[in-house]
């Protein structure tokens, strides 16, 4: 049994890393936050540069190629300095990158999976609505009507992170026959600039220099062929796109413990109180302590979870543990992250602060933690619980 990455997943954190400290150390990743831009578009197109947008998607398809094993440890690295601005890459590449690899077509693949490698499109998801967050299938009030060769569709969506500079957005909506009767539910890729498509832009607690937004869809018109997948099957190609999206937050949450770690320390090491430095203190080297363990667990489910998958075996209900043991650990680690910087862990000065208000997202988005516990209960064979 070897827990170990290979020599070449090494390389590639080795590389990611630099990269990252290079061009986006923490202290950038602050004052990005701080513009309040809708869209950091100068790090979209860094990324793009990098080549990092492609990592993922097939050589064939003018990617870079590699697994979700690859992804993971990209996503864990950029995280370690940008916090929640991994939103920026991860949005796309589970509405985009990994939904069209899953459920799309070769044509859409081919028009389309070369440009997302080269960063030229952005892709957004339009899933969740008013009424309901992760009970998504029982809320969906969007529908969509093929009508002369176009797809009509109105609705409402809200938590669409980046949609407001989207090229395409990927939309969930019910499939509606020509007799008026719902048949499944269809996804949609409705271009950004669509006639009849309205945006207002959500305040949020984390994550604020990349726009969420509430999307009015009103009767708006797209191509027949924008459809993903079979007509009615577009849940299949979410879901799939979904699982994927839970293993790399599992990533993104042991950057955050990673950051933590490493933050935490070196303040420790620094600060000086009763004569000598704060390392010194016992309860403070027990808050080190128990963070080093959260991060040493997250990263083995983590890396599991994503094996799992690079293997092609079933890994739903183990995405769904890592999802849910990363970041709540998250949270923890970054709350007690404060506490051990004091004054200083409550400054927008420092990224404390930031790590805890991206972090603690994670625990609701996409699927809250106590739905994470309902579906790995079932998943052992007990009673449905909601």
């Amino acid at each position: 049994m070897d827990f170990e990455l290979s020599e070449d997943d090494r390389a590639w954190r080795d590389t990611v890393r630099e990269w990252v400290d290079k061009h986006y150390p923490k202290s950038r990743a602050r004052e990005i936050e701080a513009s309040g831009e809708e869209f950091p578009r100068a790090l979209w197109d860094d990324l793009a540069a990098a080549g990092f947008h492609g990592i993922g998607i097939p050589e064939e398809y003018g990617g870079q190629g590699g697994t979700i094993v690859t992804q993971s440890i990209l996503a864990r690295e950029l995280t370690r300095n940008l916090g929640g601005l991994i939103a920026i890459w991860l949005a796309p590449a589970v509405g985009g990158t990994l939904t069209l690899l899953a459920a799309a077509g070769e044509e859409q693949k081919r028009e389309l999976l070369p440009r997302m490698a080269r960063g030229e499109l952005v892709f957004a998801i339009g899933i969740t609505e008013p009424g309901g967050g992760t009970d998504i299938l029982n809320a969906l009030r969007t529908r969509s009507t093929l009508v002369d060769g176009q797809w009509r569709i109105s609705g409402q969506k809200m938590w669409s992170t980046g949609a407001g500079s989207a090229d395409y957005l990927a939309v969930l909506a019910r499939n509606i026959a020509d007799d008026g009767t719902e048949q499944g539910v269809n996804l949609v890729l409705v271009p950004g600039d669509a006639d009849g498509l309205t945006m207002r832009p959500i305040p949020k607690l984390g994550v604020r220099s990349l726009c969420s937004y509430e999307v009015w869809l009103d009767d708006v018109a797209v191509p027949e062929a924008n459809i993903v997948g079979p007509v009615g099957k577009g849940w299949k190609g979410m879901v799939a796109g979904l699982n994927s999206d839970k293993t790399l937050l599992s990533a993104c949450a042991t950057g955050i413990l990673d950051a933590v770690l490493e933050d935490g320390m070196r303040y420790l090491h620094e600060r000086e109180a009763f004569g000598r430095t704060i390392e010194h203190f016992q309860v403070l080297q027990h808050y080190i302590a128990d963070i080093a363990s959260w991060r040493h667990t997250s990263e083995l489910v983590s890396r599991h979870a994503a094996w799992l998958m690079a293997s092609g075996k079933p890994a739903a209900k183990e995405a769904t543990m890592a999802k849910l043991i990363t970041t709540e650990y998250a949270v923890r680690a970054a709350d007690l992250g404060i506490q051990m910087l004091g004054g200083m862990g409550y400054s927008a000065e420092t990224d404390m602060q930031r790590y805890w208000r991206d972090a603690r997202l994670w625990r609701i988005a996409p699927i809250t933690s106590e739905m994470s516990r309902n579906f790995i209960a079932q998943e052992l064979g007990m009673p449905r619980g909601f």
